[in-house]
């Protein structure tokens, strides 16, 4: 059964910064935060529940953000937004070629309300695909089945015809177990050597 859609990743692929820094790197002189201390004292504790919509980011921030700094969890969230929003526009223009050829583009992503709104309606990627799907909305992360039984139900597609394009090997590996064709991601990838991989044909 042949691809007719592509699931693109954000972090890690269509956004990723070209020095190889993570968007924290200059936290600490920027706002006076520790990012060792945040990752511990909200990541750590706090992203699982609100990166699948069960808890808010800025009530768990406003929870743990007097703890480390004088920063409000609006300032933080704002900084953090802009510093990890760099496009990959050489991968969007391969893949608005690819749509072009009949293949329909998805977003596939592990995020919360926030940032998904940010990335589709601020980084304008709704003019790149068709539909985000994340999970807080979709109520599960890549490394679950839920995550793709409820992309299926939206698409109305067999897993057959969706390929999920993902840096993370344990998501591809997932995907593959759930039906789904898919390709890890690396710096050095090229979205026509994916399709290749993948036998896709864009039509």
């Amino acid at each position: 059964m042949a691809v007719r859609v592509l699931m693109v990743d954000v972090d890690g692929v269509l956004v990723h910064r070209p020095d190889g820094r993570p968007w924290h790197a200059d936290l600490a002189t920027d706002l006076g935060i520790d990012p060792a201390l945040l990752q511990a004292a909200f990541f750590r504790v706090h992203f699982d529940e609100v990166v699948t919509g069960r808890a808010e980011l800025f009530d768990r921030l406003d929870a743990v953000l007097p703890q480390l700094g004088n920063v409000s969890s609006r300032e933080l969230v704002d900084y953090w937004f802009r510093q990890d929003a760099i496009l990959d526009y050489q991968l969007l223009t391969d893949l608005a070629e690819a749509r072009a050829r009949g293949l329909e583009l998805h977003l596939a992503t592990v995020q919360e309300h926030h940032r998904a709104r940010y990335l589709w309606e601020t980084l304008g990627l709704v003019d790149h695909f068709a539909a985000m799907h994340y999970a807080a909305d979709v109520g599960a992360l890549k490394s679950e089945a839920a995550f793709y039984r409820v992309v299926e139900s939206r698409t109305r597609l067999q897993p057959a015809e969706h390929c999920l394009i993902d840096d993370s090997a344990q998501n591809v590996e997932v995907a593959r177990s759930q039906g789904w064709q898919a390709f890890w991601w690396k710096p050095a990838s090229r979205l026509a050597d994916a399709l290749t991989e993948l036998g896709i044909k864009p039509r």
